[in-house]
């Protein structure tokens, strides 16, 4: 772990317990980020997407932005006029900028504890948590996709990543 990051901004973007964001991202090209899988229900292009399309939401909710919850599970992932309309390296650049800024969030140690609301799905009432819980919630969220980009990737045969990567 960097000196300066604490732990829920490693598990954001570093090497916390998985390989860093950035690394497991590092080296695909576009073809192969949107090949499809048989049997798997979405390519490493949507997978990442849905990953930037809730981080948006966590960094609306923590800057007291009340973005609604997506209407049904479908809405967190491109259409694929969405896919056709930003490249792969695009996804990356959002993916790994809205990254920085919730690493930035949660090593502001003043604002981890302050309240938010968070707007839950139709029909539910509005969550109140801390900002620190919605980042570990973005956390968690990231990994489970992240574990599931690595799996695609291995399957298409480009694992590890140029960088090297954890291969157990």
């Amino acid at each position: 772990m960097s000196s300066d990051l604490n732990e829920l901004a490693e598990a954001l973007i570093g090497q916390s317990a998985h390989a860093a964001p950035a690394h497991i991202l590092e080296g695909l090209p576009e073809d192969v980020a949107q090949r499809k899988i048989a049997g798997a229900p979405h390519t490493i292009y949507q997978e990442l997407w849905h990953i930037v399309f809730w981080q948006k939401m966590t960094l609306d909710w923590i800057s007291g932005v009340e973005t609604l919850f997506p209407a049904n599970a479908a809405d967190p992932f491109p259409t694929e006029a969405q896919a056709a309309a930003e490249l792969w390296p695009d996804v990356c650049r959002r993916f790994l900028a809205g990254a920085n800024q919730a690493a930035q969030a949660a090593s502001d140690v003043a604002r981890l504890n302050v309240s938010i609301r968070c707007p839950s799905r139709p029909g539910q009432p509005v969550r109140i948590m801390t900002v620190q819980d919605q980042l570990i919630s973005l956390a968690a969220h990231n990994a489970y996709h992240f574990g599931r980009i690595v799996l695609l990737r291995q399957l298409l045969g480009c694992w590890p990543p140029p960088s090297g990567g954890f291969t157990w």
